[in-house]
């Protein structure tokens, strides 16, 4: 003889057990002492922020003196200066804007909603509008980019637009790498409408 209520009994009873047993898997401890998370803190904060970097191309001696070359202007708003963690950064959090001048003093600009400057790596990760315009109008745009100053190079793995004004040339893509002055370009995906011209002959 079947029980119907009690079928539907035992059924109601499980779901409420299963229920209060996930209710109860519920984190509601307070962490103090050693346990808390620790507050991270800039051990320095700057307004309008502008920092000048200059290179001389010959190694000075103990008392030589010789001009230095502007290779980089970076302008903020707002710094914060986390060098007193173990893994060193810099933060931009109202966004940045660098100027970057190539050995003919020609000027390239890249613009950025938020950045990090990573001390150790000597990494930029430059995130949100991201456009680099070169001296020759050369013009990339993408949510995310990595400049690695050591080896000047810039790539990224996000969605990207480059825009070349010699050619003609609209390019869309996926995923790409280059050095500073676009003179060595790797897209790794592309699509979208791309126009080549053609030489007359």
């Amino acid at each position: 003889m079947n029980h119907p209520y009690g079928n539907k009994f035992i059924n109601i009873a499980i779901v409420i057990t299963v229920a209060l047993f996930f209710y109860g898997c519920k984190d509601n401890y307070q962490r103090v002492g050693e346990e808390a998370q620790e507050k991270i803190y800039p051990q320095g904060v700057a307004q309008n922020f502008v920092l000048t970097y200059t290179e001389i191309k010959e190694k000075l001696q103990s008392e030589d003196v010789k001009d230095s070359r502007v290779i980089a202007v970076l302008k903020s708003p707002l710094s914060e200066d986390y060098d007193n963690m173990r893994f060193k950064y810099r933060t931009f959090p109202e966004g940045l804007e660098v100027d970057l001048f190539d050995d003919d003093n020609n000027k390239s600009t890249i613009k950025a909603d938020y950045g990090i400057i990573y001390s150790n790596t000597n990494l930029i990760d430059l995130q949100g509008n991201v456009v680099i315009e070169s001296h020759d109008g050369k013009k990339l745009e993408a949510p995310q980019l990595f400049y690695d100053q050591s080896n000047e190079w810039i790539f990224t793995q996000r969605k990207f637009k480059f825009t070349n004004p010699e050619d003609g040339t609209i390019m869309d893509g996926e995923g790409m790498d280059f050095n500073r002055d676009f003179s060595l370009f790797k897209a790794h995906k592309t699509y979208g409408l791309i126009t080549i011209k053609e030489e007359q002959s």
